[in-house]
């Protein structure tokens, strides 16, 4: 599960650009700065707006191409 949160925050980050500032001020607010504070479902759905989808992960592992 680990890794299907891995790639599926990293994703958001390829879309819209690594060095995305808004991208990670979010990852910042919502993930790195809020841990243990809330439910952690509910942190990962304020960054990404969804719950993790394994497609990204699958994408990854070369498994489905987009």
């Amino acid at each position: 599960w680990a890794e299907v949160l891995d790639a599926d925050a990293f994703s958001v980050f390829k879309h819209n650009g690594i060095f995305d500032q808004k991208t990670a001020q979010s990852f910042r607010d919502n993930i790195l700065s809020r841990g243990c504070t809330e439910d952690e479902a509910i942190l990962y759905r304020r960054f990404r707006g969804h719950d993790p989808a394994p497609e990204a992960l699958l994408e990854k592992l070369g498994i489905i191409v987009r």
